[in-house]
């Protein structure tokens, strides 16, 4: 039993009683923990009570089933919110967990996790993120709709909503991801916009005063206001009216109060603090709610809240019955979206990668890249994505696969047109990379596809918040970076990636593989491909690299672990060891053989991947990198932070700790010291 004495003063209506059990169990769950954010719950709770008890398609006993509804908290910052929503319907998440808000171990931690919580559909906190995944959950709904319903059969056909802040709304990345939507109108995405005019510092009119549903009506939204944050019956006929608009994304403002019904409320000092206890019991009283004791959840509300459980679990019951029929129908096309939905990778999915034949002039890793990807695309039905305005530069465009789209009008088309729906797979996302990165994690999120990404190595910098998110949460992604060193060239510094690699390895449970040829750049994408617990990243080159002779060199397989000894010194244990990565390995590879042919005992390594390398046992490593051998040089055309843990404190590096210079690339690199006998002299060096 929930209830307790006291429990009659708590309003007869249970519509607000189920509200005031969202908001005080919110609010409750801040002031014991002494730390989070009141204010929203307080505001939010009634369009957040009508969307998950007249709207959201789930069934809390299977958090996973396909076709639910997707709902996103991108103000992550009120996940008292959301835990409560999942606590009362019945998601595994325990009264004891309500208690244990922000605690060390517990199932609710101050920002929504994906998979620590059961129900959370992506990490949220850093604002705007939530925003730009849900672009990514809506496209990834569509894409999949149109790849696989057929007439008669809709198995998937589903909505995403987001509850969004104003900080949502003021960071880039969402603006970037609305303007996107607009023009692919996504009319199944419905944001709510919690509309209380304060942020965390103070009030909107310092610093947002545009008039917000002008500017999402000009990037083509339908945009709605509610009035009156409390009334929900408003609520609920704008959310119908959204689902409506089939080919606009919806906005719905609504006029909310921060902390309301608190001594804070419309303050910006309810934002991201504990109400106090003497501000607790003054809301409760002022809202009609007993004063002690905390957590209190009336049984009427609580099942209420749980006819969710019976009402999500008719509706997959019924969809699963949809979902048979249809197999009887379409089996290869069922087969096809089960095995994706599952992560499994359909037989001979690679079968068609090529292998390339050594050639001293060889090809960039990007051109390598894009033949790759094009042989894995047609035989991997999940694979979707594209790049930030790059395709013909990024090599990442795959022909007859049709391109993402609300569609062409015939006598738009010309005859050698790919298809533009929604059924394409190639996603054009504009000169977006910050909203390119978190729709790519929205649509990892949603299941059933592997997307990748595409923009000059430089340019990862926009796309840092996203990437850290997608290695936050074990997202199975690909994100390629082409233009990989002051090799780019002409177009200078400004265009040079120095320090981003540096960066990228730095991220935890991320991949990061700067392959050294062709055929190293196929076996990256075949790592990519196959691992799908955290998301990779692939650097490669604008410039031309040699293919290396596989027959005379190591294979390129052994990318897979890392490193891997490229040609090994003749009679046993090498004097020196030069390690090359991405475009420099052929460049390794050339100096070691004239090291040996002067008759020094030099190893020449390729480490594409400090990840994968580390993954390895000590034994391996040691075989790669022998303990006893200190003197090594690594060629690296970036920055050297990092590189001493792989050097010992008696190697050297050639590598890139200024910025870049605008001239042709190779003339780049011939003043930047990465020569052939450059190389060989910083060997001889070491060797003394």
């Amino acid at each position: 039993m929930h209830n307790h004495p006291g429990v009659s003063a708590v309003a007869a209506d249970l519509d607000q009683q189920c509200v005031n059990t969202l908001r005080f169990l919110s609010v409750d769950m801040v002031q014991k923990a002494n730390s989070g954010h009141p204010g929203l719950p307080l505001g939010a709770a009634p369009m957040a009570y009508v969307l998950w008890t007249k709207f959201l398609k789930h069934h809390p006993a299977n958090p996973h089933w396909a076709d639910r509804d997707r709902f996103v908290l991108s103000a992550g910052h009120g996940s008292a919110l959301l835990y409560s929503l999942l606590y009362l319907t019945g998601y595994g998440v325990t009264l004891d967990d309500i208690k244990a808000f922000r605690q060390w171990g517990s199932k609710t931690p101050g920002h929504p996790e994906r998979g620590h919580t059961p129900g959370v559909e992506t990490t949220t906190g850093p604002l705007g993120q939530g925003m730009a995944n849900v672009v990514g959950l809506a496209m990834a709904e569509a894409q999949q709709a149109a790849r696989y319903n057929r007439d008669g059969h809709k198995v998937v056909d589903h909505y995403t909503y987001a509850l969004v802040s104003d900080g949502d709304l003021m960071e880039g990345v969402a603006s970037e991801a609305a303007s996107l939507a607009g023009h692919l109108k996504l009319g199944k995405l419905i944001c709510l916009y919690d509309d209380n005019y304060v942020t965390l510092a103070a009030g909107t009119d310092i610093t947002f005063t545009e008039n917000r549903a002008a500017r999402f009506k000009a990037y083509g939204w339908h945009v709605q206001t509610v009035e009156d944050g409390n009334d929900l019956a408003a609520i609920e006929q704008a959310v119908k009216r959204a689902q409506r608009k089939k080919d606009q994304p919806s906005l719905i403002l609504v006029r909310t109060h921060i902390g309301y019904g608190s001594p804070l409320q419309d303050s910006f000092k309810a934002h991201g603090s504990p109400l106090g206890a003497d501000n607790v019991a003054a809301t409760k009283q002022k809202l009609g709610w007993p004063g002690q004791p905390a957590f209190l959840v009336p049984d009427e509300a609580l099942a209420h809240f749980r006819a969710a459980q019976k009402k999500g679990k008719g509706a997959e019951a019924g969809w699963k019955r949809r979902w048979n029929k249809y197999a009887k129908a379409f089996p290869e096309l069922a087969a096809e979206l089960q095995d994706s939905l599952e992560g499994k990778l359909p037989a001979g999915w690679d079968a068609g990668i090529p292998v390339f034949p050594a050639d001293a002039k060889g090809m960039a890793t990007r051109v390598a890249g894009g033949k790759v990807l094009s042989a894995i695309a047609p035989k991997l039905p999940a694979i979707t994505g594209g790049s930030a305005d790059l395709d013909p530069s990024t090599h990442t465009a795959v022909k007859g696969l049709g391109v993402f789209s609300p569609g062409r009008e015939p006598d738009e088309q010309s005859a050698e047109d790919e298809a533009w729906n929604y059924a394409g797979r190639n996603l054009h996302f504009g000169v977006r990379e910050h909203a390119m990165g978190a729709i790519a994690n929205g649509m990892a999120a949603h299941g059933g596809i592997i997307p990748y990404t595409a923009t000059f190595m430089v340019f990862s910098d926009y796309m840092r918040p996203p990437m850290r998110l997608a290695a936050l949460m074990g997202l199975h992604l690909v994100n390629v970076f082409t233009h990989d060193s002051i090799a780019v060239g002409e177009d200078g510094p400004t265009h040079e990636p120095v320090e981003q690699l540096a960066g990228l390895r730095s991220v935890p449970n991320m991949t990061v593989i700067r392959p050294g040829d062709a055929n190293e750049t196929a076996v990256a994408w075949k790592l990519a491909i196959e691992t799908n617990d955290r998301p990779t990243v692939l650097v490669l080159s604008r410039q031309n690299v040699p293919t290396l002779d596989r027959g005379k060199f190591a294979s390129a397989e052994g990318t897979r672990r890392g490193a891997y000894v490229l040609l090994d010194a003749q009679g046993g244990i090498p004097d020196v060891i030069v390690i090359g990565t991405g475009a420099e390995t052929g460049l390794v590879a050339q100096a070691v053989e004239k090291l040996q042919a002067e008759g020094l005992k030099a190893r020449a390594v390729s480490m594409p991947s400090w990840e994968l390398f580390e993954a390895q046992d000590r034994t391996y490593r040691d075989s790669v990198l022998p303990p006893a051998v200190k003197k090594r040089l690594v060629v690296e055309a970036g920055c050297s932070q990092g590189w001493e843990r792989w050097l010992g404190d008696a190697g050297a590096m050639l590598t890139v700790d200024r910025f870049g210079a605008s001239a042709p690339g190779d003339l780049v690199l011939e003043k930047y010291g990465f020569t052939v006998d450059n190389v060989i002299a910083k060997a001889k060096m070491l060797l003394g």
